[in-house]
């Protein structure tokens, strides 16, 4: 019962369910148990109407378990009531496994406690009846009114228990086949057969797709909470640096996804590949999120390997280039301070770069066309006949473009 009796630690409120004489409230309890047999099967069958899809699982002995549990729970009740504790007592296990078996079926608890709902008002209205027989005051039903709905509100709790355990383990048992297919995809050289890929994939209820993009993130705060991408996505948060496997990735919506659910987040992602060539696509992401940590490429943001070509190109290839700048560039050397040898070299970048005259060569510099012209003509005593091979003219402006990407287009002399 909710109210305490006298003698019992502080002085209890006023109970007219403790003012019953105890052999009313025996006799009351004698007839409520003597009930409960048919009282629970009357539940069930009323469960079964108003839940007709409603499978119910046989316990060792063939009895249902819902009826088991319903027997249990009007006995518990009764002899709450009897004893007059304050609390209800613990419920079966089995309220939790209702909660677990929700989940199991891919249900919510809503049903579940409509069911309650259901044996708690038929409980209720066989105890008045009860109460009626034995002369047991209004006042004092409607305390065990009261009750009755306590421990309803126990037996939902026990279930929500059952149901977040249950929720719980799928979602963590999700996440370890979710990694494990995460794995798989983007292990190089993969020789697994498509089915057992597709089983794999049908574990976690992803569907494998034609094309993929692989990501690469970095933590914006090592506590920081995955972004919520959906289940569309594979979403690894193992590791260092999580990594993120995004179906058809230039499907209609699914950019915008990206960029709302990583707002906090940088990263990379690679670009665009048949499935089966998912390790490339996260190759180019991990080589951009490398860029990303020496400064070289901007973070704060989701890049996508695809806008930023020309660095993941050429500043890889560092020492290479910078051999062959020091070759190529060895004419800036002669051209009398490293202030001039700049604006020669970011002159002699921009012409390559237009492929124009002084004038589309100062527009680009924001300069005096004349200025230019100065210039290209310094360009052209120092480069002579290269100026006009094509492939001199590709690596001077390859090299240039690699040393602007570092910040420096005049390489430090030898």
């Amino acid at each position: 019962m909710r109210t305490g009796r006298p003698g019992e630690g502080a002085v209890a409120a006023s109970s007219a369910w403790h003012d019953v004489p105890r052999a009313r409230i025996q006799r009351f309890a004698d007839r409520a148990l003597e009930q409960v047999p048919e009282l629970a099967q009357d539940i069930l069958a009323a469960i079964r109407r108003e839940y007709p899809g409603l499978a119910f699982i046989a316990d060792e002995s063939g009895e249902p378990k819902a009826l088991v549990a319903i027997r249990h729970a009007l006995e518990l009740f009764v002899e709450q009531m009897t004893t007059g504790s304050d609390r209800p007592r613990a419920l079966p296990e089995m309220f939790q496994d209702f909660g677990r078996g929700e989940v199991t079926q891919g249900r919510s608890l809503d049903s579940l406690q409509g069911i309650y709902r259901l044996g708690v008002r038929l409980s209720w209205r066989r105890m008045a009846e009860i109460g009626q027989q034995v002369d047991i005051p209004p006042a004092a039903m409607y305390e065990l009114a009261e009750s009755a709905f306590e421990y309803l509100d126990v037996m939902v709790a026990q279930s929500v228990r059952g149901y977040a355990e249950a929720v719980a383990r799928q979602a963590g048992e999700r996440l370890r086949l979710q990694r494990q297919l995460v794995e798989l995809l983007l292990a190089e050289h993969r020789t697994d057969p498509s089915a057992f890929l597709a089983d794999r994939a049908a574990g976690v209820g992803w569907q494998l797709p034609e094309k993929v993009a692989v990501a690469v993130l970095l933590r914006p705060a090592q506590e920081a909470v995955a972004p919520a991408v959906g289940d569309e996505v594979l979403l690894d948060m193992e590791g260092e640096q999580p990594r993120m496997v995004v179906p058809d990735p230039d499907a209609p919506g699914r950019a915008e996804l990206l960029h709302r659910a990583l707002a906090s987040w940088s990263g990379a992602i690679g670009p665009s590949v048949p499935l089966a060539e998912a390790a490339t696509s996260l190759r180019w992401a991990e080589a951009a999120v490398g860029m990303i940590e020496q400064g070289l490429l901007p973070q704060g943001r989701l890049l996508h390997c695809g806008e930023h070509v020309e660095a993941l190109v050429l500043l890889p290839a560092g020492e290479l280039i910078d051999d062959l700048a020091r070759r190529r560039l060895a004419q800036l050397g002669e051209c009398g301070g490293p202030a001039h040898a700049h604006r020669l070299a970011e002159t002699l970048l921009a012409w390559l770069e237009t492929r124009g005259g002084a004038p589309e060569v100062a527009a680009q510099l924001g300069v005096h066309p004349q200025t230019v012209r100065y210039r290209l003509r310094q360009l052209r005593e120092l480069w002579g006949e290269d100026l006009d091979d094509p492939d001199r003219r590709f690596e001077l402006e390859l090299v240039l473009r690699a040393r602007r990407l570092r910040g420096d287009l005049v390489p430090p002399p030898d």
